[in-house]
């Protein structure tokens, strides 16, 4: 009996990290995409693991990486890397957050990982998915995306980033359902990672062990959605 394969971007810390842990354990394959490793993604290394190392806002390494499958079936693809700004720090800045400090470049930088990376790998993997029984796509939005839970103001890019994330995953839900491939955005929680603080309301392995059970879960009734970590529904 096959095994099921799951493809992970930013499994190398955080939220991608405890889902390529999470995965393993419960006897999938994983393949972990990512900038570059470290050692903690590296202690997990076994014949389960396959670590993919490249730029990931860099087309050309992507299609590489799609090409390099071969025919292979991949049952879920989780869109997880992402920043909040271009050191990946909540308070990298005013100049990316804040209004009146809109700054084109290091916006572009924060909508290349979150927005492009999960639109071209999706339609990169789309083949590779169809061939599963039951393919998925998932990419980790946020609840910052929703309009209707913006009570704040602030945070510019990375909630229209996430906003974005949205909207490309309701489209793909439509487009992909044909193919069988069901297709959502994911809220996981505020979560204790580095950037989400250690304020946060939950800690990784809470988040993980919620998404997981989501995405295992998942029904073609439910793509299109936008879901939080403990399965309930976010409002746009």
């Amino acid at each position: 009996m096959n095994r099921e394969t799951v493809v992970i971007t930013g499994a190398n810390r955080g939220l991608g990290l405890g889902l390529t842990r999470a995965y393993l354990e419960d006897g999938w394959r994983v393949i972990a995409l990512n900038r570059s490793s470290s050692p903690e993604l590296e202690s997990l290394r076994n014949d389960s693991l396959e670590i993919h190392c490249c730029d990931l806002t860099d087309d050309s390494h992507l299609e590489r990486f799609a090409g390099s499958l071969n025919g292979q079936v991949i049952d879920l693809l989780i869109n997880n890397a992402g920043r909040m700004a271009k050191d990946g720090s909540v308070n990298a800045g005013e100049s990316v957050q804040g209004f009146g400090y809109f700054n084109r470049e290091l916006w572009r930088d924060v909508f290349d990982i979150n927005v492009f990376t999960a639109m071209s790998l999706s339609e990169l993997l789309a083949d590779a998915i169809a061939r599963s029984a039951r393919g998925r796509i998932v990419t980790i939005s946020s609840m910052l995306g929703s309009m209707a839970l913006n009570s704040s103001g602030g945070l510019y890019a990375y909630r229209a980033t996430k906003a974005g994330v949205n909207a490309i995953m309701k489209s793909m839900s439509i487009d992909l359902s044909g193919r069988g491939i069901i297709a959502i955005a994911q809220h996981p929680g505020w979560v204790q990672t580095d950037m989400g603080g250690q304020g946060a309301d939950i800690d990784i392995a809470t988040s993980v062990n919620g998404m997981k059970a989501v995405f295992d879960g998942l029904r073609p009734e439910d793509s299109g959605k936008f879901l939080s970590w403990d399965g309930s529904e976010m409002p746009w």
